[in-house]
């Protein structure tokens, strides 16, 4: 198990545990599914009219849903300050990284749901469109890290 983990397990574990917890307490204090694809919806409502994402539901629960996704991102700096490793860097370049995002967003829209909302609500609430959503997601991603390494790109 080393050579896939070389720095060990525990911190996944350490996050997994905490992620549940957290989506677990979402819903059990408030009754909301703590997925993030809704945000990218929700987020829109502030720039577009369009009748999809005008729905009082998106309206309603973008300050929270806001809130939620800076959590993501204050938790990312904290575990960079915490670990020590110092400032995180890509080659990748900025334009590419605002389109993958918004692509990300759109998918995850069009399958009703993101991997945290299908692979960590779903799943345990057993909800069969779920299972399907996350087959699919792993199914697409192994085939297109295949596809990537093989023309390569990585």
């Amino acid at each position: 198990m080393g050579q896939f983990f070389p720095n060990g397990i525990a911190h996944y574990l350490a996050g997994g545990l905490i992620i549940g917890s957290a989506v677990g307490l979402l819903f059990i204090t408030t009754g909301l599914i703590g997925g993030m694809s809704t945000v990218y919806s929700s987020t829109w409502s502030y720039f577009s009219q369009q009748p999809f994402f005008q729905q009082a539901t998106l309206i309603y629960s973008r300050q929270w849903r806001l809130a939620y996704a800076a959590g993501l991102v204050l938790g990312g700096i904290i575990w960079l300050a915490w670990s020590g490793a110092g400032t995180w860097q890509t080659g990748v370049p900025v334009w590419q990284l605002v389109l993958g995002g918004f692509l990300i967003g759109f998918g995850a829209r069009l399958s009703n749901g993101c991997t945290s909302g299908h692979g960590i609500c779903g799943l345990a609430s057993l909800q069969l469109p779920s299972l399907l959503a996350v087959l699919t997601f792993l199914a697409t991603g192994i085939a297109t890290a295949q596809l990537v390494a093989w023309i390569g790109g990585y």
